[in-house]
């Protein structure tokens, strides 16, 4: 499967925006997803995951209640809603697709190429 993530850009601190992941192939239903994010100069990290029938999610403490995490199967797409954006929620967001629902970016073997998520102060 072949991803393709978008919707990032700048934003003031408060703000919110939307990413999306689009995926090829007829098999992303059968698919957790997940999202992972990347700062400068550091480790990528979890933020939210889904499994494949979008009955169940998980949210790195960090995003919890600020962002939200859907897909749509009819569409190959999954997105991720991000509210209340803080400075330290800055870097480059990957979408990946993985057959185990789990935090461990080992565990996901498909990765889109990232969207530049800027948070101003």
């Amino acid at each position: 499967v072949q991803l393709q993530a978008s919707g990032g850009g700048l934003v003031q601190a408060g703000g919110s925006l939307r990413l999306a992941c689009a995926a090829s192939g007829r098999t992303f239903s059968s698919y957790d997803m997940g999202w992972f994010r990347q700062a400068p100069g550091k480790e990528r990290e979890f933020v939210a995951a889904i499994s494949w029938s979008g009955r169940s999610t998980y949210f790195a403490d960090s995003v919890k209640g600020r962002f939200t995490i859907s897909r749509d199967n009819a569409r190959n797409s999954v997105y991720l809603q991000m509210n209340s954006l803080k400075p330290e929620d800055t870097g480059v967001y990957y979408c990946a697709a993985g057959r185990e629902l789990n935090m461990l970016p080992k565990q996901f073997a498909y990765w889109g190429q990232g969207t530049l998520v800027t948070v101003s102060s």
